[in-house]
């Protein structure tokens, strides 16, 4: 099986320029693609991921990767998807999240590969010495404005309004594509469905600034699609917000958890998508899903696996201890850490005093209502002080209940949380 031939088997391709001539040039040459992300902020989140695996495939096929760091790109904003004008960042702040997103890539693709090793490139490099009598001679003669304005990205803002800087995106994308081209003989130019215009306009820009030079000219471009979720929610998106791949903004647990709770009619999906896993480990899968899903073995092994290469295995297996221990209840077990990525969003409260009675405590941090609710809860059985009942009404809490010196979980009913920490 051809790499195209697998990715239109797991639905991964939603436009080619030329899907023959594509196959031909790719079972003939190595080739060199690229896909670009532009530093919008200081992570990439999940979004990006589908990008990023389409390039892994294709050097998994023994094709060259670029991954393209939009450090000048990044300082105008793409149009793109977008129904209102991008705030401006500074050139500093461009640089800073430059900088964090070229490491995340080079922890994601193999840059160590030999003769098709990934390389990353930033096009702050040409386009920032570009001057404005370059920019229009040598591009913008190019591109006819009927041709920019029957372009998606400018069509779908005209209305609302664009400004000559967005409008302008298109051109500063396509000179990427030349570029590339020129300095990296890269011929393949991959994207989300909404950079379509962006990869032909590159393409035309190519044609164009070559016509009259004595070469064929073979380009291509390829989009995956938007990845839509089966409960009508945007993907990469939860409560909390978006899912980041740094783990400072979006712990080990919190990524785990988000591909765990894949919906069933989502997680083959899912895993066709974002894993490498054979066939027949995807077919056995299928079956889980239809005849065993409450045992969620699917998205277990869909969060395993996407865990594992954005965070590696000690996040795997430290995201599925703090799952076990909370469906358990052995919150002991839990390290300072661990607590502090599985009860990130829980109620917090910080107390100074080494001891309190239990009943004060629940009272204090508005776990129970009153004094008399606290009494009830604890004769109740309701009150667990990391992870075990405790019925005592004069209990005081201290040192003893403390975790690492650090935490105590309290736990009212079956799924109420709350942490208090000590100063």
């Amino acid at each position: 099986m051809t790499v195209l031939q697998d990715l239109e088997k797991r639905g991964l391709i939603h436009q080619t320029t030329d899907n023959e001539g594509l196959e031909k040039h790719l079972k003939e040459n190595q080739v060199t693609l690229y896909c670009g992300f532009d530093p919008t902020a200081d992570s990439l989140h999940i979004g990006h991921l589908l990008p990023v695996y389409m390039l892994k495939r294709f050097q998994k096929a023994g094709h060259r990767p670029i991954a393209l760091v939009g450090g000048g790109t990044g300082m105008i904003g793409d149009p793109s998807g977008r129904s209102s004008e991008r705030s401006l960042n500074e050139d500093n702040v461009v640089k800073g999240y430059s900088e964090k997103i070229k490491q995340q890539l080079a922890n994601l693709l193999d840059f160590d590969n030999g003769e098709n090793a990934a390389v990353a490139r930033n096009n702050h490099d040409w386009l920032a010495s570009m001057t404005v009598i370059d920019f229009l001679r040598d591009a913008g003669k190019h591109f006819g404005i009927n041709y920019m304005l029957a372009k998606e990205s400018v069509s779908a803002r005209i209305e609302q309004g664009i400004s000559f800087t967005e409008f302008s995106y298109m051109i500063l994308q396509s000179l990427d594509f030349l570029k590339l081209y020129e300095q990296e003989n890269c011929t393949l130019q991959i994207g989300g469905s909404d950079q379509w215009g962006n990869i032909t306009a590159g393409m035309e820009l190519i044609r164009r600034s070559r016509e009259n030079l004595e070469e064929e000219t073979k380009v291509f471009g390829l989009t995956v699609p938007l990845i839509t979720k089966a409960d009508g929610t945007k993907f990469g998106k939860t409560a909390g917000g978006a899912i980041w791949l740094d783990l400072e903004k979006t712990t080990p647990y919190e990524f785990y958890q988000f591909w765990f709770n894949a919906d069933d009619r989502d997680v083959i999906k899912f895993i066709q998508y974002f894993t490498f896993l054979e066939q027949k480990e995807v077919d056995s899968l299928i079956d889980a899903v239809e005849n065993k899903p409450e045992e969620r073995l699917a998205q277990k092994r869909l969060a395993e696996e996407v865990t594992r290469v954005v965070h590696g295995q000690e996040a795997v297996d430290q995201a599925q201890k703090i799952s076990a221990s909370l469906f358990s209840g052995d919150l002991k077990s839990l390290s300072k850490q661990e607590i502090e990525q599985g009860f990130k969003d829980v109620p917090t409260h910080h107390l100074n005093k080494a001891e309190m009675a239990l009943i004060d405590l629940l009272v204090d941090t508005k776990i129970s209502s009153s004094k008399r609710q606290a009494r009830e809860d604890i004769g109740n059985g309701a009150i667990y002080i990391n992870g075990e009942r405790n019925q005592d009404l004069k209990h005081v809490v201290n040192n003893e209940d403390r975790i690492e010196d650090t935490f105590t979980i309290i736990r009212r009913g079956k799924k109420k949380y709350y942490l208090i920490s000590y100063k």
